[in-house]
């Protein structure tokens, strides 16, 4: 597979490259290459979360280097925040020896434009790949994530280890210099911003009268997926279709599910009982103008939270203490059974309350401080 370049009209998000020129103390001009961030882009949830941080990273002088794997929606999605990247790889599906071989080619083939690039310091939000190629390049690395059951690669580990401060099951081994936390969740790095798209309703055909169903299906090629979450998906959904009032905007996770779904439930798609957007759309504003949102994966289920909207997961797999956390807060509601699908989803309208926008959040700013702090080489103070 070829690499492949996004060239897109880039929006405030443009990249900084270039090099500012300064004099010197015997009055030649001095060449000052900015310094560099490689930021790559593994899956879905990493593009919303990336845009703010870049934005900043900008702000600071920095160039951002951005690259993409070819997962789930990402190219979709740069596509539709207007950013420019070059993709280079793609997901090669559930099957763990494939799994296993592609993070390797993939890494392999980012060799070549790292080499070149040079950055100071290499960051993402669980990508394997990129940590395999910096450690051959001798990159540093600071890995943020927010699920501690995730699958990692065992003789490798990140330089820097950053986690919301919810996530109390780390220790110092888990990095190779230091394990930091940030207040909030992931989502409050870029949720604050978000301004509602009030045309989206009409988009998508949704009548006022209606009950707004918001339903992601379970990521089940992933690692930590439990079939039980597949059970509990099918059972939400059955529920759904048969209430007259309630319309379901449903959001595969890439082509095959999608075409799997639509054989499935092609009579309730027909009569637009069940509807599945044909570009990717707002997800924040399909959130903030949904009822409540059913989901089998954690990026939805948080930012339906941090949105204050009713929210019911089916995930399966291991719970993490984010979860945990959301659920004792009462923001979060965990579907652990069929009967749990009938007795604790609550299908009612709710009151649209008014969206205050926020340019930055202590997440962000911390997060930021934290790549600034590392690059310069400076001691990070959270």
């Amino acid at each position: 597979m070829s690499q492949t370049s996004i060239e897109l009209e880039v929006k405030p998000l443009s990249l900084v490259r270039g090099a500012s020129v300064e004099a010197s103390n015997k009055g030649h001009s001095v060449i000052r290459t900015p310094p560099k961030i490689w930021i790559d882009l593994d899956n879905s949830p990493h593009v919303p979360f990336f845009i703010p941080i870049i934005d900043e990273l900008r702000k600071h002088g920095y160039t951002v280097v951005l690259t993409a794997r070819d997962s789930y929606q990402v190219c979709e999605l740069l596509k539709f925040h207007g950013i420019s990247c070059t993709v280079i790889g793609r997901h090669w599906g559930k099957n763990r020896a494939l799994k296993i071989f592609g993070t390797c080619y993939r890494a392999l083939r980012l060799l070549p434009m790292m080499i070149r690039e040079r950055p100071q310091l290499a960051v993402s939000h669980g990508s394997r790949a990129q940590q395999l190629s910096s450690v051959l390049l001798g990159i540093p690395t600071l890995l943020i994530t927010d699920y501690e059951f995730v699958a990692k690669l065992g003789f490798l580990k990140p330089d820097w280890l950053l986690v919301p401060h919810f996530i109390t099951k780390t220790s110092s081994g888990d990095a190779k210099k230091q394990v930091i936390k940030y207040p909030g969740l992931k989502e409050d790095v870029y949720v604050p911003r978000f301004a509602p798209n009030s045309s989206l309703r009409s988009q998508l055909g949704l009548s006022a009268e209606e009950i707004v169903v918001t339903v992601r299906p379970p990521a089940t090629e992933a690692h930590y997926h439990n079939v039980e979450a597949e059970v509990l998906f099918k059972a939400a959904l059955e529920r759904m279709v048969i209430r007259e009032d309630v319309r379901v905007v449903l959001l595969p996770r890439n082509e095959r599910q999608a075409k799997t779904i639509r054989e499935e439930w092609a009579q309730q798609i027909a009569s637009k009982k069940i509807v599945i957007p044909e570009h990717v759309v707002d997800g924040l504003s399909l959130i903030w103008f949904s009822d409540l949102v059913i989901s089998g994966g954690g990026t939805m289920n948080r930012e339906a939270a941090a949105l204050g909207v009713p929210v019911y997961s089916v995930f399966r797999g291991r719970i993490g203490e984010v979860d945990q956390y959301l659920k004792s807060a009462g923001r979060l509601t965990l579907i652990e059974s069929v009967d749990d699908v009938t007795n604790k989803i609550e299908l009612n309208r709710r009151t649209l309350g008014s969206r205050e926008v926020e340019s930055d959040s202590d997440a962000l700013k911390t997060i930021v401080n934290v790549i600034v702090a590392i690059s310069k080489k400076q001691p990070v103070v959270v």
